[in-house]
């Protein structure tokens, strides 16, 4: 791979992928939404970006800068549930009309393009009890879990009937440095305030699969060069299945001042109680994950107090 469109690059996930790709040497271009400095894009290894939304013109304007891509990573969507649950036209304007645009722009121009979906354990729904196979039911429950869904068929049916070279990714519960949402943010925001003592939502039995940041770009860069016209779906996580709890102990061990931790009992409807990836699939192209969760946990601890310096003095 030489270049790389990324939709959603100034995202979370997308400046860890532009930067992994970037030190591959792919020349890395971007689209989405945001306003980012020629510094701020460059420092994340970005050679050009377009603020905007992903229609096959901004899609145009951006390559007659750049050249084709070999691949294009589309990251730019709705990216939690609560947020779906708040606005869904909006999460589906995002995460279904993106792809919609994305895909009619590949089938006219560009149909060699490899095509990758970030896509989200959410399609899967609740009500698991062992680690999820790609091949398992699907039964989204949030707005978000079925806009990915749609998302997804959307790229299985432009590989299936046009030709197209598509892959789709279902990460599961992707952290590290930069995240700035859910449970690691919110949980040192509060400590930030009050570190004496800290009560999260739910039971802390709730079992999820922790996906540090540059594993999950190094298996997207992976699922490149898998895509194919059937679709290629592969699950993005550890196999390793940890609680809550467990979390947000190390969280607060890392945190060092002795944390009172609590939680309410108080679980969002549709909350799954156990989602933990089944990564064979992974495996067997020679995936591992390299960073696990209690270094992923403390290393995020650490760069929360970097960036927040004068307010933990």
């Amino acid at each position: 791979m030489k270049a790389a469109l990324i939709t959603g690059a100034r995202g979370f996930v997308g400046r860890h992928l532009a930067r992994a790709l970037h030190h591959q040497g792919v020349r890395v271009c971007g689209i989405g939404h945001g306003a980012w400095t020629d510094t701020e894009r460059a420092a994340w290894g970005v050679s050009h970006w377009l603020n905007g939304d992903v229609t096959k013109r901004n899609i145009d304007i951006v390559l007659s800068n750049v050249g084709q891509p070999d691949a294009v990573f589309h990251l730019a969507g709705g990216s939690s549930v609560g947020p779906s649950l708040a606005a869904p036209e909006e999460d589906f304007r995002r995460s279904v009309l993106s792809a919609a645009e994305l895909l009619e722009w590949a089938r006219l121009a560009a149909p060699d393009v490899r095509l990758v979906l970030a896509s989200s354990a959410a399609v899967y729904g609740a009500g698991h009890r062992q680690a999820i196979c790609e091949t398992d039911a699907l039964a989204p429950y949030s707005p978000y879990g079925y806009h990915k869904r749609i998302a997804e068929e959307l790229f299985e049916s432009y590989g299936k009937n046009f030709g197209l070279n598509v892959a789709i990714v279902r990460l599961f519960s992707v952290y590290g440095p930069e995240l700035q949402k859910q449970l690691l943010w919110d949980s040192c925001s509060r400590l930030l305030n009050d570190a004496t003592r800290l009560v999260l939502g739910g039971s802390g039995n709730e079992v999820r699969d922790w996906f540090h940041i540059s594993d999950a770009a190094n298996l997207l860069r992976i699922a490149a060069s898998q895509a194919n016209h059937d679709g290629f779906i592969i699950n993005g996580g550890t196999g390793i299945a940890v609680a809550v709890r467990q979390v947000a102990e190390h969280l607060c061990a890392a945190w060092g001042m002795g944390t009172q931790l609590e939680f309410s009992g108080k679980s969002r409807q549709g909350d799954p109680q156990y989602l933990v990836a089944n990564i064979d699939q992974a495996t067997s192209l020679g995936f591992a994950p390299l960073v696990n969760w209690q270094a992923g946990v403390a290393d995020y601890v650490a760069w929360f107090k970097h960036v927040n310096t004068q307010a933990v003095a």
